[in-house]
């Protein structure tokens, strides 16, 4: 019974002892992303709906074409409940174009659209004042939009504290070795559990892994370059 009890005491000295390493770690590297390329402004945008099409736009390409497509439908006069509710599929295709994938894209923020009139009375504000696990259910029962997605809206939309991952993400914790696995809920969790629960935070830090992996810890990772290098376990593996 002792042995036991003392087992399970030392478990949780070990969890705790790895968690504190944790949150030092992560703070670290939150600060010094931040340091080196400052605020980041994410998600640019006018209202909570111009970011949900957004996210919706962005999937599979890069935000340069997603923003084209925000621009034609800003320029038709469609970024709002009632335009999108009524456009013909059709026409809503070619408007978003630019955007890539143009169909698909279409027939996912119509079908958001549907339901928000359906269901909210076509009020984003309704979806946003949900729980937080509600939200992401409701975005989550609609076909094309998944978890990084639903994460992103939830975050940059509605203003609460989810953590969205993605590859850069994953690419980016393997390589400075403090993530087990990919298993999307297992590094949002991680994060969560490790970060202050701030908003501001979080939406910085999204921004800033994203850049950073687009810009230096890319597949071909140019760490000479990397702000990164004296905390990464990948960088000092590759440096010997």
């Amino acid at each position: 019974m002792c042995l036991a009890t003392d087992g399970y005491f030392l478990v949780k000295l070990l969890k705790s002892i790895a968690s504190s390493i944790h949150k030092r770690y992560l703070h670290r590297i939150y600060d010094m992303l931040f340091g080196f390329y400052g605020p980041q402004g994410w998600w640019p945008a006018e209202t909570k709906l111009e970011i949900i099409i957004g996210a919706i736009l962005v999937q599979g390409t890069n935000w340069n074409n997603a923003f084209r497509a925000i621009q034609n439908l800003k320029n038709f006069g469609m970024l709002n409940v009632e335009s999108l509710y009524l456009v013909d599929i059709g026409r809503l295709v070619e408007i978003i174009r630019p955007a890539g994938f143009q169909r698909v894209k279409a027939v996912r923020i119509k079908r958001f659209i549907e339901r928000l009139v359906g269901e909210l009375d076509g009020r984003v504000e309704r979806l946003c004042m949900m729980p937080i696990e509600d939200i992401r259910v409701w975005l989550l029962d609609i076909p094309g939009i998944g978890r990084e997605t639903a994460d992103n809206i939830i975050l940059y939309a509605c203003g609460r504290t989810i953590f969205p991952v993605d590859r850069y993400t994953i690419r980016l914790f393997r390589r400075l070795g403090i993530i087990e696995n990919d298993d999307y809920e297992y590094v949002r969790r991680f994060v969560e559990e490790n970060m202050p629960k701030s908003l501001e935070i979080y939406k910085e830090f999204r921004a800033l892994i994203v850049r950073h992996c687009k810009e230096v810890c890319r597949a071909r990772p140019l760490c000479e370059r990397c702000i990164l290098r004296k905390v990464c376990q990948y960088g000092a593996e590759r440096g010997k």
